[in-house]
């Protein structure tokens, strides 16, 4: 693998990973189209691990406040912490139990294409129905916790994305547009974590691994991470999930035109 190749890949999956517009689908469908071959289970690792360390370094304080309030008894800190544990659980499980359907049977371009363009749709009435919200992420309850962790799930299909559904979810139950990705990233952190150490147990060894390109790929996706944790919640201050549905919505119709291109060849 070329240099260029693992910092496309980093920034791919930084970005994606927490924008509303599914990692999976893009670090599948880009060398799909460019004919990369799979650059291995430990190059997923350390994309997985740089995603992390961006996400972390940016919500450091969150997580100061979070746990902090938890060690002094702080009631809401508490509460919030084991919500996130709860609305991890569901992820995590699926995760685990339909990891061969999500390496093989999911993974084709039509289905990427029928999930982008159908969970877009639902972000978009989502978005809709959001306008008015007034939840932070510390009015988060039992009710608002199961939702969002079952539709964490979902993102086992490629194309779901996993920001995407929890963010969706998160409007659905009443929180602010920003309060929704920020409570989505909250999850995210032991969500990835935990992919890491999952994939991570596969690994025998580092023989043949291109070590140059790990360390390109890790440092690319942290800082594409961090910049999308941080323009993101920015953007929904005042902004909508509108053009991400646009985004997902051109995304499913060119990898459609590709499928009938391809077919006819």
């Amino acid at each position: 693998m070329t240099i260029h190749q693992a910092v496309l890949l980093g920034i791919l999956q930084g970005f994606t990973e927490l924008l509303p517009i599914s990692s999976s689908a893009h670090l599948y469908i880009f060398p799909w189209l460019l004919g990369w071959h799979y650059q291995g289970l430990s190059f997923d690792v350390a994309l997985h691990l740089g995603t992390l360390v961006g996400l972390v370094a940016f919500l450091l304080p969150d997580w100061i406040k979070l746990i902090g309030g938890t060690i002094s008894g702080e009631p809401k800190m508490r509460r919030l912490l084991l919500y996130i544990i709860i609305a991890c659980i569901p992820g995590a499980l699926f995760g685990a139990l339909l990891e061969k359907q999500a390496e093989d049977v999911f993974r084709s371009p039509s289905i990427i294409a029928i999930t982008m363009s159908s969970f877009g749709l639902l972000l978009l009435f989502a978005d809709i129905y959001g306008r008015r919200n007034e939840k932070g992420v510390e009015d988060v309850g039992w009710k608002e916790a199961i939702i969002i962790g079952l539709s964490q799930a979902l993102a086992i299909i490629p194309g779901v994305s996993r920001s995407g559904a929890t963010m969706t979810a998160g409007l659905f139950t009443g929180l602010k547009k920003e309060e929704s990705a920020r409570f989505s990233f909250l999850l995210a952190t032991p969500i990835i974590a935990g992919a890491a150490l999952w994939e991570g147990r596969k690994i025998v060894s580092l023989m043949g691994v291109e070590l140059l390109s790990l360390i390109f790929g890790f440092v690319s996706a942290a800082i594409a991470s961090y910049i999308a944790v941080w323009f993101l919640l920015r953007f929904l201050r005042k902004g909508s999930f509108i053009p991400f549905v646009v985004y997902r919505f051109i995304f499913a119709l060119l990898v459609l035109l590709f499928i009938i291109i391809n077919s006819y060849r």
